[in-house]
């Protein structure tokens, strides 16, 4: 569900260029390559894609927990990319993540107040009578009684579990929360319940999202824009509900053709992917997208598609991308080159 909060001048996150590569013993895997968006103040903005598409590496590479390639991160207008351990921990009051899982990310040791006043005690706020008031107001706002802060983990269930991690989250007043599939380990019905509370959370604080999904209707639920990636790349960029209507990407078309519904298909069923997604060892030429593609000819197998943009804030890398119109025959099985 999309806020009502107008977006700032100065984008609370920009990123630009942003690569992360993995050294391993079978060989450098691109994880990100070229990958670029801005979040304003307020917004949810969705990625989605297949798993191995970089998702959750984009997340972490936002957050500074693994070490961009190349590239910049910018919160506001501070460039964190190259940022020392100190610069980021003063950093990081304005961006925190909430993640999958969150009994993993949870110290079963530890009671939930000293969970959520651990963030306050870092950063030397307030006295230790004060953490313990903002610690009950943090679990009031996300439906949790003050009584819990005296139990751990493991006495709460999944989704009361995430409620927490979602209120260590918030914690430090952020601008800025990544949350990396934060309801794909539960329930359908707790699922709707955590993406509510966000939302409800989003319009009473204007904090902006970073939403990384898999699932198409959670992501189309929550966003305001979403961006589509494959193989470290965003091959779409747009506003949700264009991107939903009008699909400009064979990729994103697929994606959402995939989708089951109960009202129909959300765009006209089209001949869907065929083969496997290649290995990230071994990326393919030209549009990374062409060995899956139905619509891919020479020019997509040799060259790498600019990202155009075919509407205000519609963005779309592909050489023959879906503008509406009919393309010719050539563009589609013609040689391209």
């Amino acid at each position: 569900m999309p806020s009502d909060a107008s977006p700032a001048t100065v984008p609370v996150l920009s990123v630009c260029g942003l690569s992360v590569d993995y050294a391993t013993a079978r060989g450098v895997v691109h994880a990100l390559d070229d990958v670029s968006f801005e979040l304003a103040s307020g917004e949810t903005l969705g990625i989605v894609g297949e798993s191995g598409c970089g998702k959750s590496t984009l997340a972490r590479a936002v957050v500074r927990l693994v070490d961009p390639s190349a590239g910049t991160i910018r919160l506001g207008e501070e460039d964190i990319t190259h940022a020392s351990r100190r610069q980021l921990r003063a950093a990081r009051r304005d961006i925190q993540m909430v993640l999958q899982d969150p009994a993993a990310s949870l110290d079963p040791r530890w009671t939930v107040g000293e969970l959520l006043a651990e963030p306050l005690a870092i950063h030397r706020i307030g006295s230790r009578a004060e953490r313990r008031g903002r610690v009950a107001d943090l679990l009031r706002k996300v439906g949790l009684p003050p009584e819990a802060a005296g139990r751990r983990p493991h006495e709460f269930s999944g989704g009361q579990r995430q409620r927490i991690g979602i209120a260590r989250a918030l914690a430090l007043e952020p601008k800025i929360v990544v949350l990396d599939e934060p309801v794909s380990a539960l329930d359908v019905s707790v699922q709707a319940q955590i993406l509510n509370l966000l939302t409800d959370l989003q319009r009473t604080l204007g904090v902006s999202f970073l939403f990384i999904g898999h699932d198409l209707s959670v992501v189309e639920y929550i966003s305001d824009r979403v961006a589509v990636m494959y193989l470290g790349r965003i091959v779409e960029l747009g506003d949700r509900d264009s991107l939903w209507r009008r699909p400009a990407h064979p990729y994103t078309r697929a994606l959402l053709d995939a989708a089951p519904r109960i009202d129909g298909p959300a765009v006209p069923t089209g001949p869907g992917l065929s083969g496997d997604t290649p290995s990230p060892y071994d990326l393919p030429t030209g549009c990374r997208f062409h060995t899956r593609c139905p619509i891919a000819t020479e020019l997509c197998r040799h060259e790498a598609p600019a990202t155009r943009e075919l509407s205000p804030g519609h963005l779309v890398a592909c050489h023959f991308p879906d503008t509406g119109a009919e393309p010719s025959s050539s563009a589609r099985f013609g040689s391209g080159i």
